[in-house]
């Protein structure tokens, strides 16, 4: 598939508008600039045509994302990044034309974060395996992988696929746009904000080379997002 000119099928009109019903029916709270989605539609139709010249030309400059801490059931806190409306409409226009590209290259054993997939699925496939003879099982939880995923290794995977520059850059700089705390910036040198329209498919480009590697050891497994439990048959002696 020729992948040099995606951002004109990212700026068609029937994408943005499913992007905008999508954020809409999303809801979710305001980012730093305040903006609420139900003020989206006023805003795109003021300056829509402004948005989409400076994603042609590589002048949009996301902002940064509200960190947004969320109390886990172990104590500790899962920190998410609240992009603005506007930030989330963008990302949404470009995960809706890149999903199809790499939905052609996940593997069929990962679940999470895809089109009419869910972990009920992951399930059924993980006892699937188990009752095939299967008894020893690893479970793999990759600590804080949306806060370490590194810029640079997950750039060069998406430059393999994805030809388009103005796409490649637009990525990169939502990835840096860095983040608020209160009312402190900090510098995003890693990871991608849990919370992003765009980060699942980003995170699911990144962990589809740990399938790739469990494949090539003869591992049957089953991800769901960064949980994953490899299988194997138990060794006799």
């Amino acid at each position: 598939m020729d992948t040099s000119s995606l951002m004109e099928q990212i700026l068609s009109k029937e994408n943005l508008n499913t992007a905008y019903l999508q954020v809409v029916r999303n809801k979710g709270a305001e980012g730093v600039d305040g903006m609420e989605y139900t003020q989206l539609k006023e805003h795109l139709e003021k300056n829509g045509e402004i948005i989409k010249e400076q994603l042609r030309t590589r002048k949009y400059k996301p902002q940064p994302v509200r960190r947004v801490e969320i109390p886990k059931s172990d104590g500790g806190v899962r920190n998410l990044g609240v992009p603005t409306v506007t930030d989330r409409f963008v990302q949404q226009a470009i995960a809706q034309v890149l999903t199809p590209i790499y939905e052609e290259q996940f593997h069929d054993h990962s679940y999470g974060f895809r089109p009419n997939r869910c972990a009920q699925q992951a399930i059924i496939t993980a006892l699937d395996i188990m009752n095939n003879g299967c008894d020893w099982i690893v479970d793999i939880d990759l600590e804080k992988f949306f806060d370490t995923v590194n810029h640079d290794k997950l750039m060069t995977l998406i430059g393999r696929t994805i030809k388009d520059g103005e796409v490649i850059s637009i990525i990169r700089k939502f990835l840096v746009s860095g983040i608020m705390v209160d009312d402190e910036y900090k510098e995003s040198v890693i990871g991608t904000p849990q919370g992003g329209n765009l980060s699942p498919l980003l995170a699911n480009i990144m962990l589809n080379e740990l399938d790739k590697e469990m494949e090539q050891r003869g591992l049957n497994f089953v991800r769901y997002a960064d949980d994953c439990a490899p299988r194997k048959r138990s060794q006799v002696a």
